[in-house]
């Protein structure tokens, strides 16, 4: 099985441009992109659920809080996240609602 290299100095979204950091030292604010704009492979740290309060609670329950690190595995068909050891399939729209920034290199869990 082939892993992707990952860098965390450009951090790519789907359907979109690449986006790299200010300096070599790293973001001033870390970029925040929607969970269902990232690249399947890429590791994140979860820092916003914005769904209604009843799928924010049961998201929580799962494992999908605030500073939670996950991993992205697939998009198709829908979005499969590496979540405290359980892979776990939510929908693109949930995943719209899901605020989430990368994981730099040297304290990414796989």
């Amino acid at each position: 099985m082939l892993q992707l290299s990952l860098n965390y100095r450009s951090f790519a979204i789907v359907n979109g441009p690449f986006y790299t950091c200010a300096d070599e030292n790293g973001c001033p604010q870390p970029f925040v992109c929607p969970l269902s704009r990232v690249i399947a492979g890429t590791a994140v740290r979860i820092k916003k659920v914005g769904a209604s309060r009843e799928v924010t609670h049961r998201l929580r329950e799962l494992g999908l809080c605030e500073e939670q690190k996950i991993k992205l595995l697939s998009r198709r068909p829908n979005l499969i996240c590496l979540v405290c050891n359980a892979r776990l399939a939510i929908s693109s729209q949930l995943a719209e609602t899901i605020l989430v920034e990368p994981i730099p290199a040297t304290t990414r869990a796989d």
